[in-house]
């Protein structure tokens, strides 16, 4: 069985500065700096089409050496590239990332601000059966309106949908209430224990689920090392994270998000995709990069 798949958002140049000793304010701080392929979308469609789903990556690029890149890079992981090309430079990423593993991130999107709607419209709709909406799109004001678009156009060629917010921060900016409003009715939700807060106003994660639930037909919630949580209509799911130690956190989720939404849209239960998602989401943990090395369809 097989699904296809439509996935609109960012693709970026991620550069990984790994902390290596004391940070060192105004001075030299010694660090383990590397460069990989990136963007939240971009990262979820590899994870999709490693779990197993036919992907395209619609995403808009510059016009210098990342933006003509990434078409290779990307049909190299197994993904079919949608790719504006518009003049100027390709979306970057600065992740830090501490000892610990955690991170924090700088954000140029670059030429992701200029994904055009006409552009999306142009797109082979019939081709698809799910079409998955990266957040950042609806929370920057210069994209929204190609986000509300893709939403638009995917219900109309009778898609399912899916999205995930993104980030806590934009969307406290936006608000929940606007946030729920553009994407209410989608299939899938997918979240972080931040986002979830945020959208449902309580850090309670079983009336995260509630509440949520009553927005959109299947809600994804992560919660880092506490594992993850599922909500289906009225039945709730769970599962724990693997104990791992963990070399750098960039990504992990949206590894999470498409093994989990390639396993279901492929018809696996739950709890298969619970453990889908557990894994992809472990094997990014543990090693620099936000996305899982190699490309395996197994």
């Amino acid at each position: 069985m097989t699904t296809r798949v439509v996935v609109i958002g960012d693709c970026n140049t991620d550069v990984v500065v790994r902390i290596d000793g004391p940070h060192h304010d105004r001075s030299d701080t010694r660090a383990a700096i590397s460069v990989h392929p990136g963007g939240a979308a971009t990262n979820q469609a590899v994870a999709l089409a490693a779990a197993g789903a036919t992907v395209a990556l619609v995403a808009a690029v510059g016009d210098d050496l990342p933006g003509r890149l990434a078409k290779t890079e990307l049909e190299a992981r197994g993904v079919e590239p949608y790719l504006q090309q518009l003049r100027g430079a390709s979306g970057v990423v600065v992740a830090i990332v501490e000892r610990d593993g955690q991170r924090s991130m700088l954000t140029d999107r670059g030429a992701n601000l200029g994904l055009d709607p006409a552009f999306l419209a142009e797109l082979p709709w019939s081709d698809f059966s799910h079409c998955h909406l990266s957040g950042y799109t609806l929370l920057d004001a210069t994209t929204r309106a190609a986000g509300l678009a893709a939403l638009d156009l995917a219900r109309r060629h009778g898609c399912s949908t899916s999205v995930d917010p993104s980030s806590a921060g934009p969307l406290r900016e936006v608000g929940a209430a606007a946030f729920l409003e553009w994407t209410a009715g989608c299939t899938y939700l997918f979240a972080n224990e931040d986002e979830a807060a945020v959208l449902a106003s309580d850090a309670d994660p079983e009336r995260q689920l509630d509440r949520l639930a009553a927005s959109y037909g299947e809600v994804v919630l992560t919660y880092g090392p506490r594992g993850s949580a599922v909500a289906v209509g009225p039945s709730r799911f769970g599962a724990a994270a693997p104990s791992i130690a963990v070399v750098d956190s960039t990504g992990a989720g949206d590894a999470h998000t498409g093994a989990y939404l390639a396993a279901r849209l492929l018809g696996a239960p739950v709890p298969q995709a619970l453990d889908a998602a557990a894994r992809a989401a472990a094997a990014v943990l543990q090693h620099p990069g936000a996305q899982l090395e190699g490309y395996s369809r197994e």
